[in-house]
């Protein structure tokens, strides 16, 4: 049976079509994917992320621990409420998730503390992986499954938000950079996303979020499901866990060569060894873009030929609301250059190579 939100009944009230999502029923959309999509990028929308795995790391070694556990850098934080991106590799330098990391605490504060997300998906072998690496440290890990999660997003989203949130939690959105999150009365609110617009990602005690839910509904809100998500998130250039990577695959030809702190060469994180053996022989393939203007739709799997080098893969792909085409995520020989074709069911159709994002801020933002 699978697992169900705090907001399961707000969903099925709301007329969204249920699917399982990682052991989750979760909403694909309450009507129209496109739409959703659509007020994302013109003015708002939110997502119920609750199914998200919430765990929080404390301790006196808790950022030494961090420091082995992840590819980036914990040490680079240096704000309370800052927010770092990162992959948690196996040793061979495959990954085994990518997620969300908030520093908690003041640096340099004795019992420091950390909250780290993680994919639904993922979560038995992310935990497992997780309590192995604790061994040399004085640490704890604490899931926090009585919170829930929303994501609102879009350009009207953080005015929006700040109408139905208290006076002293609406101030302390103003005070948010980008990447960075603050704590206030039980509510942990950051300016993190997946869709390549502004917002919110609110963390938030599971017997209160069926309020909040409600109140950004009646604040005009759109509720959005995994679809647009998905499509979304793939127009704003970004991974996708099991799809654009995983266990078999390095950070080093996913796109997230820039999420591994290599300095200072003395940090021994998991998978290092693998990364430093895989980049010193050179890397054989790269996550790039890919644009069809004639029609018909991407999809993962679909096989990608690139004249003088060989083969790759499509990894996502996807029609794209926005800009009224066929886009994609592909992995292909590193030597590609601005032009490859994709098999599309016998058919060999050009496609034009670029690099992620397809989308910013609601524009274009490739040539």
């Amino acid at each position: 049976m699978a697992s169900k939100t705090a907001l399961y009944d707000q969903h099925l009230a709301m007329g969204a079509k249920i699917v399982d999502f990682g052991g989750w029923d979760m909403p694909l959309n309450y009507g129209s994917q496109i739409e959703e999509h659509h007020q994302v990028r013109t003015a708002s929308g939110m997502f119920d992320v609750s199914h998200m795995t919430i765990v929080d790391v404390t301790g006196a070694d808790a950022a030494e621990y961090l420091r082995h556990l992840l590819a980036n850098d914990v040490a680079r934080l240096e704000v309370k409420g800052k927010a770092l991106y990162s992959a948690m590799l196996n040793d061979d330098g495959g990954v085994i998730d990518d997620l969300i990391v908030y520093r908690m605490t003041d640096p340099h504060v004795p019992g420091e503390w950390f909250r780290v997300v993680v994919n639904c998906a993922t979560r038995e072998k992310d935990l497992r992986w997780m309590a192995e690496q604790t061994a040399r440290f004085d640490v704890a890990l604490t899931e926090q499954p009585e919170l829930s999660m929303i994501a609102v997003q879009g350009p009207e989203a953080i005015a929006k938000a700040k109408v139905v949130l208290s006076e002293s939690r609406g101030r302390l959105i103003d005070g948010l950079s980008l990447f960075q999150g603050a704590e206030s009365e039980g509510w942990f609110i950051a300016r993190t996303g997946y869709t390549g617009e502004d917002g919110l990602e609110i963390i938030i005690p599971e017997e209160e979020v069926v309020a909040f839910w409600q109140a950004l509904a009646d604040q005009g809100v759109t509720p959005c499901g995994l679809g647009a998500r998905d499509t979304l998130r793939l127009e704003a250039g970004m991974n996708l866990y099991g799809a654009d990577m995983d266990e078999q695959v390095s950070p080093l030809v996913s796109g997230m060569g820039w999420t591994v702190a290599w300095e200072p060469e003395t940090r021994q994180f998991c998978g290092r060894a693998a990364l430093e053996t895989e980049k010193a022989a050179g890397v054989e393939s790269k996550l790039v873009g890919l644009v069809m203007e004639s029609r018909g739709v991407l999809r993962g799997h679909q096989k990608v030929l690139v004249d003088g080098l060989g083969e790759g893969e499509i990894t996502s792909g996807t029609f794209s609301p926005t800009l009224n085409m066929s886009i994609a995520l592909a992995r292909v020989p590193v030597g590609t250059g601005k032009e490859a074709v994709v098999d599309l069911r016998g058919k060999l159709v050009p496609v034009k190579v670029v690099r992620p994002p397809f989308v910013r801020n609601g524009k274009k933002v490739f040539s």
